[in-house]
């Protein structure tokens, strides 16, 4: 085959089609028509010399030769994007652009929603749209494009995608000011006797790893609430008198509506990392805005001594 004699466009296309395995999907995604898209993919065949996709009832299958050339195909093209990107001047005063990521509702109140106030001063062109962190689609998410950053737990981050530490967690116990059980000191008795909220993000359990600390020493703590936000968390201790264990970074700066103790027991914290794709590791402003949220992060303040 000549190299000189293809058209690299449609090799962009074929890249879209391996991840989509839909003609009527790669083409929103090219922002072509669908009549254009199948001429580009009968052109693909004609010079491949193969089907590349034959129909199957969930869209499009790829041939074996189609499967061969989805990851050496999708490691050029990135590789072909840095070098374009990289020298490319950002001017984040001036240039407009938009960040998709992906996050917990606790990385949103706790880094994210600060953080995006503070990126707005320095690029007002900037859109960020947030949403909400799926481990299991994330790989495949950012391979589409669909997501650009992602901050989440390092247990999440698949080995083919980039990351880098951010912060390290911990957490603290929390219960409305004039809470009469707090009258006394809080030891791990008083604080199995509490009626507890905690967050369970996919529903249903009454159960974190702080319960398979007390289990081991023969205690059990009782879980009345089970929410799926942290917001939800501190709107009920702030108005009732449940408590609650969470995330240190999330009662930084609240009004002082919240006694904030260290736990009367060891609790595991969590690092927080952020993740991106190989395909968005040069781009400048994406570059940028990495640097950005690691300073951030680093030098956001921390919840002092619990009193």
């Amino acid at each position: 085959m000549d190299i000189k004699r293809i058209d690299f466009n449609l090799l962009v296309t074929l890249d879209a089609l391996l991840a989509e395995r839909s003609v009527s999907r790669a083409a929103q995604r090219l922002n072509l028509s669908q009549p254009a898209l199948s001429a580009q993919l009968a052109r693909l065949r004609e010079m491949l010399g193969d089907p590349l996709f034959v129909p199957s009832h969930r869209g499009m299958t790829p041939t074996p030769l189609a499967l061969g050339l989805q990851a050496p195909l999708a490691a050029a093209l990135a590789q072909l994007r840095d070098v374009v990107t990289s020298a490319r001047a950002f001017d984040p005063a001036r240039d407009e652009f938009t960040l998709h990521v992906a996050c917990s509702d606790y990385v949103q109140a706790a880094l994210l929603l600060d953080f995006t106030l503070a990126l707005r001063r320095d690029a007002p062109g900037l859109r960020i749209a947030l949403r909400p962190a799926d481990s299991t689609r994330l790989e495949a998410q950012m391979e589409k494009g669909d997501v650009d950053l992602a901050v989440l737990t390092p247990e999440g981050i698949a080995e083919s995608l980039r990351s880098r530490p951010l912060f390290e967690e911990r957490y603290v116990f929390i219960a409305r000011r004039g809470h009469p059980a707090l009258r006394r000191p809080l030891d791990t008795a008083r604080f199995c006797e509490l009626e507890h909220v905690m967050v369970s993000p996919r529903g249903g359990s009454f159960t974190t790893p702080v319960d398979e600390v007390l289990d081991a020493q023969g205690l059990r703590r009782r879980v009345v609430v089970s929410a799926s936000t942290f917001h939800s968390v501190l709107d009920l201790v702030e108005r009732s008198d449940l408590v609650a264990l969470v995330p240190a970074r999330l009662v930084e700066g609240r009004p002082n509506r919240l006694r904030v103790l260290a736990p009367p027991l060891p609790v595991p914290g969590f690092a927080i990392h952020m993740a991106w794709h190989n395909r968005n590791h040069g781009d400048a402003a994406q570059r940028w805005v990495r640097e950005r949220l690691v300073a951030f992060a680093r030098a956001a303040p921390r919840f002092g001594h619990p009193t």
